[in-house]
């Protein structure tokens, strides 16, 4: 039964190859491109979170609360004194911001996030009054309004002892704006189409023109650059969207990424591509290890005698010599082949990160070295 079970499973992954093999990197035009001018737009506003449980500002160290908390009293005809200064705890300052999506209609909710400015300890439990969301040109987009749900937890002691789980001061209120504004865009105006890759790549750009053409069965799309393909558009609405549609589920063959290999400094990963190659060269790995250790000799003095006990620094240094193992990287060498020569002879991550520096130095590596 189990030999039945892997024979099953062999069979499987051999009609996968199979199957998969005459698409190799094939995706679709929606994976790879998006539609010039049909993006996202940020949104910002600012407002008061209220009905916090004593962890809101206080208000003699961040006076914007206190105004902006006057000025929405006074829109309500509650005039407060110019020398009176409310020291409410339950009140917070917020920053609200939000992405308004491509094609939002007025009526449409979007999720916000509302974050503390002053120095309110938690949000937990307020509630978000009604805040204007503002675009880059300085229209009203979306309004801003509802009950926080915050994710984080923060708790003092009355020793001065505290704990807090993940960040109190941030929250967020699914569905929590309405949009009011639309966003123009060109897409039903302009006579064309604007495709662009997410990476540039003139090979991937000119296989996107050419399965436009060859699935239209006529010349509408031009490769403007690397990251550019303009396609014509019908000129109806219905047709246009109905086109690019069409267009989006087309498979690309994407061309091979450029040979590069990536390191982090930080964590000492590194990353390297299938097509990176190595020119012919010669490596030599191994390392001189000293080592120093101190042995204090405590020096004592006969008794009934008229000396000091004294310390006297000893110092033991011990010379270690690792075995320098060369290897060869023919020419063309695989990346198989790189990993396999370091690893025979016990390279760690940064030994290897200093390998691919001195091959890069030497002109021996044909890729591009990126540190991060």
């Amino acid at each position: 039964m189990r030999l039945k079970n892997l024979l099953f499973i062999y069979i499987l992954i051999a009609a996968c190859l199979l199957l998969g093999g005459g698409r190799v990197n094939a995706e679709r035009v929606k994976d790879i491109a998006s539609v010039a001018g049909v993006r996202t737009n940020q949104l910002v506003g600012y407002g008061l979170v209220v009905g916090l449980d004593g962890s809101g500002d206080q208000t003699s160290q961040t006076p914007f609360t206190t105004q902006s908390l006057k000025s929405m009293l006074a829109q309500y005809g509650v005039t407060v004194p110019d020398n009176v200064n409310p020291q409410v705890k339950n009140v917070a300052a917020v920053s609200v911001h939000a992405e308004l999506p491509p094609f939002a209609k007025p009526g449409q909710a979007i999720d916000i996030t509302v974050s503390s400015l002053g120095n309110a300890k938690s949000l937990r439990g307020g509630s978000l009054l009604m805040t204007p969301l503002r675009g880059a040109d300085g229209q009203v987009y979306a309004v801003a309004q509802g009950n926080l749900i915050v994710g984080g937890l923060g708790v003092d002691g009355g020793d001065g002892s505290s704990i807090t789980i993940n960040i109190p001061s941030v929250g967020r209120i699914p569905n929590g704006a309405t949009v009011e504004r639309i966003v123009a865009n060109r897409f039903n105006s302009s006579p064309y189409l604007v495709l662009n890759l997410h990476t540039a790549d003139f090979t991937t750009s000119t296989r996107l023109e050419q399965a436009i053409n060859e699935a239209n069965g006529e010349r509408i799309a031009e490769s403007i650059d690397a990251v550019s393909v303009r396609v014509k558009a019908p000129e109806t609405i219905n047709e246009r969207v109905a086109f690019m549609s069409f267009l989006e589920n087309l498979p690309v063959q994407t061309g091979d990424a450029a040979a590069k290999v990536i390191v982090n400094s930080r964590t000492g990963t590194v990353v390297i591509g299938s097509h990176v190659r190595v020119t012919p060269a010669a490596v030599s790995h191994g390392s001189l290890a000293v080592t120093i250790t101190s042995d204090p000799l405590v020096s004592q003095p006969s008794p009934f005698s008229d000396g000091v006990t004294e310390v006297v620094p000893r110092a033991d240094i011990s010379v270690e010599q690792e075995d320098a193992r060369m290897f060869k990287f023919d020419p063309g060498v695989t990346l198989d082949e790189i990993v396999r020569a370091v690893n025979q002879v016990g390279a760690a991550p940064g030994d290897l990160v200093a390998i691919l520096e001195a091959l890069k130095e030497a002109g021996a590596l044909r890729a591009q070295l990126v540190v991060i």
